[in-house]
């Protein structure tokens, strides 16, 4: 599935450029989330490591873009749009729904290009494995609005405009409808290492549900269990930026 460079860069953005880059480290982000959430990981990396940023259609630049509320599709675009960037090793780091997306990501370049990964981050995210029956985006959009605001993942300002609520609530939905439908397919375990990072009182995840991790690779596991909720890392990003740099480096 070839992409042009057009598309490339609605994709894939690069807020610091390090062309001597020893490893280039793929942001995803979460249910609701943009590239820009990780402006401040791209910016604090070492300079071995080249952050990637993705931007998933239907938000802020591509907000006029079709969204696509479904793991696999997503996660074929993702690794479409990977491939020219795939020619030093790559990592994956995704936060909720980006962890799910990454996981997927990572098993199409195994499957499809036999590329194993330099590592997989999974935060704030139970392993594919370990299913949960959720539907919160079948709720109406006051339902919606109560469980970004009760995670904390979007300003709670912004979703008291109006006009910003037409243009966010649409890609929210499709991005739980993804997270939420998503049904992990049995079959051989990365080889990568993965790292889970998960916060003690995540209502989303357990620290059992996201140790489940461990059975989907057959290389080294870890888990950093942080203070906190759902969003642990915006409290301990300098925390999170160093394990990874640490695991890379």
């Amino acid at each position: 599935m070839p992409v042009n460079a057009d598309d490339n860069s609605l994709w894939i953005r690069r807020y610091h450029p390090r062309p001597d880059a020893t490893v280039r480290l793929v942001c995803l982000p979460h249910a609701g989330g943009s590239a820009s959430f990780y402006f401040p990981v791209s910016r604090s990396m070492p300079d071995f490591a080249e952050v990637l940023c993705v931007q998933y259609p239907g938000r802020q630049d591509r907000r006029t873009e079709p969204l696509i509320d479904n793991i696999p599709g997503l996660a074929d675009k993702v690794y479409a749009a990977l491939l020219p960037w795939a020619d030093r090793p790559l990592a994956l780091f995704g936060h909720s729904m980006g962890a799910s997306l990454a996981f997927e990501v990572a098993r199409r370049f195994e499957q499809e290009k036999g590329i194993t990964m330099a590592a997989l981050f999974a935060s704030g995210r139970r392993a594919p494995s370990a299913h949960r029956h959720e539907t919160v985006h079948l709720r109406d959009d006051d339902g919606l609005i109560a469980e970004v605001k009760s995670l904390s993942g979007t300003d709670t300002q912004l979703l008291g405009d109006e006009e910003v609520l037409r243009m966010i609530l649409p890609s929210i939905r499709a991005d739980y409808r993804a997270a939420e439908t998503y049904a992990y397919e049995p079959g051989e375990p990365l080889r990568c290492p993965v790292l889970g990072l998960v916060g003690d009182d995540d209502p989303k995840v357990t620290v059992d549900e996201a140790a489940a991790w461990e059975r989907h690779t057959e290389g080294p596991f870890s888990l950093r269990v942080f203070p906190g909720g759902h969003f642990y890392l915006a409290q301990h990003q300098g925390e999170v930026i160093k394990a990874m740099a640490d695991a890379l480096r």
